[in-house]
């Protein structure tokens, strides 16, 4: 039984799936929720202004956004969830940062359990673009839930 379940955000359809899935637990095992979500150059979504400064802000305005967003649903199914909007503040960081966040938050937090989508990357893609999940995995002391993105259409059924 878990008591303290943390949910890795990030505003992806495959996000939200991994968000329901954590609701849905907590509810269900009355557990506490911790929703994170990290900022880094690498990852932020909207339009790049031009300066670091105004950079920073923007990401982390749309960082806010999700982590409200994700504790609004989390609300309407009666769990008032903890939140925490993780920064990673240099240019040049690489992808692989972002999961050693998510692990050092489910550790100092104490987390049970983190529940986090996986978009399911292979080859190439996933050697260039990384994997926030497998990393997680990899390096997290915790037990971990991955949630698979959308139904990927196989080669035979294309």
């Amino acid at each position: 039984m878990y008591k303290r379940i943390l949910v890795a955000v990030d505003g992806s359809a495959t996000s939200e799936r991994a968000l329901e899935e954590g609701i849905r637990l907590a509810v269900e095992q009355r557990a506490r929720l911790r929703l994170v979500h990290v900022v880094d150059e690498l990852t932020a979504k909207g339009d790049i202004p031009a300066t670091p400064g105004d950079f920073w802000k923007a990401a982390r305005k749309v960082g806010e956004r999700i982590l409200e967003s994700a504790r609004e649903r989390a609300v309407r199914e009666g769990i008032e969830p903890e939140t925490s909007l993780l920064e990673i503040r240099s240019f040049g960081s690489l992808v692989r940062r972002v999961p050693n966040l998510i692990v050092e938050e489910a550790r100092r937090w104490p987390a049970d359990l983190i529940v986090i989508g996986t978009h399911g990357r292979r080859g190439l893609s996933k050697i260039l673009l990384g994997s926030v999940a497998d990393g997680v995995v990899r390096t997290s002391g915790t037990s971990v839930l991955l949630i698979r993105g959308a139904e990927r259409k196989s080669r035979r059924a294309r």
